[in-house]
């Protein structure tokens, strides 16, 4: 299953947990919630949410700490 981010705030869906504080079970694809569904920290609707590519993220993430982490060294 996919994980989805909030553009307005970041927050992450990810379908292993589901979103319990609005019933939402865990293993629910984002495609299957409710369409009045919003995201829990902004209020965001569905449709400001994009789809996460995991290599993309990880490699970005990986990216942003080696630059941190080379201006450490320095």
């Amino acid at each position: 299953m996919d994980l989805y981010a909030c553009d307005r705030c970041g927050y992450y869906y990810d379908p292993e947990y589901g979103d319990e504080e609005n019933r939402i079970m865990a293993e629910t694809d984002f495609s299957q919630l409710p369409t009045n569904w919003v995201c829990p920290e902004c209020g965001a609707t569905k449709d400001e949410f994009r789809k996460i590519d995991y290599e993309e993220e990880v490699d970005a993430y990986e990216d942003d700490y080696d630059l941190v982490y080379d201006d450490y060294e320095e």
